[in-house]
């Protein structure tokens, strides 16, 4: 039998392309499929998010890294996780090639066993059955105010703050909200109030008491660590305007008090009771 030649090149050619499908089949063992963002999707998402300079961005499955370099050509920092070493290869040769080494990094690694918690802007473009195992460690891990965006897919009852379609791909854009169920009191002027709050995610509702007396409360609002909301008595026509931003069991702001022609401006501090 005839042997053939084999030459050098063809040698390299063969590398090649071993490494490449053996990248390929370790592709096919992971959760997501490797699918690179368009770049048009890419630049919605960081615009949705408002990423700037101050920014710490995390993409988990981070792919040839287009997200976070594009990302830090904006100015912020950040770093890749992805399980594939070839597309951690391929994101750092491509962050060389457009100058942002020195602001981005990829690692290889497990998303699930990723710290997040450094992460001002958490992106993803995984998959629901994904997101939805990531949706508690993301809600318990992220500081509230941290922004999340995901590429196609949502995050199921977690309903998104923003949901934007481009060229039919679909953006999905939450902020992680502060944790303000259960029973809260402070005074103002003398006052006693209390507040009790329930929470699904960043949609609240609120009952609010000043002794026996039940406010009529509107505009509930809950975005990353700031509440709102008005309250009215209706037995003297007092409104109320609290504003304040929550830290674990203090909400501190202001209180806007209305009444007649008087206006008066007071500081807030309200404090979570455990029953």
């Amino acid at each position: 039998m005839k042997a053939t030649k084999i030459y050098p090149a063809q040698v390299l050619v063969r590398f090649i392309l071993l490494f490449f499908f053996a990248g390929q089949l370790t592709a096919q063992n992971l959760d997501v499929p490797y699918v690179p963002t368009p770049h048009d999707v890419v630049a919605a998402m960081l615009d949705v998010t408002d990423v700037a300079p101050g920014d710490y961005v995390i993409d988990l499955g981070s792919g040839d890294g287009r997200i976070v370099i594009a990302a830090a050509e904006r100015g912020a920092v950040g770093h890749g996780i992805d399980l594939n070493p070839v597309r951690v290869v391929e994101a750092e040769e491509n962050a060389r090639k457009a100058g942002v080494s020195d602001r981005v990094i990829f690692l290889e690694g497990d998303l699930f066993d990723a710290d997040i918690s450094r992460a001002t802007v958490l992106t993803m473009y995984l998959l629901t059955s994904v997101n939805m195992r990531l949706k508690p460690v993301i809600l318990e891990r992220l500081r509230p105010g941290t922004r999340v965006v995901s590429h196609s897919f949502s995050m199921g009852n977690w309903e998104a703050d923003e949901h934007l379609v481009i060229d039919s791909r679909h953006v999905y854009y939450w902020v992680v909200p502060a944790n303000v169920r259960g029973h809260w009191e402070w005074e103002s002027k003398g006052l006693r109030f209390s507040m009790n709050a329930r929470q699904e995610f960043q949609k609240i509702d609120i009952d609010v008491n000043t002794g026996n007396i039940s406010l009529v409360v509107d505009d509930p609002l809950l975005v990353g660590d700031r509440i709102s909301f008005s309250a009215l008595n209706r037995n003297n026509g007092h409104r109320y305007l609290f504003s304040g931003r929550v830290e674990g069991n203090t909400i501190t702001g202001t209180t806007q008090i209305r009444s007649g022609n008087s206006r008066s401006v007071e500081n807030w501090s309200a404090s979570l009771r455990r029953r």
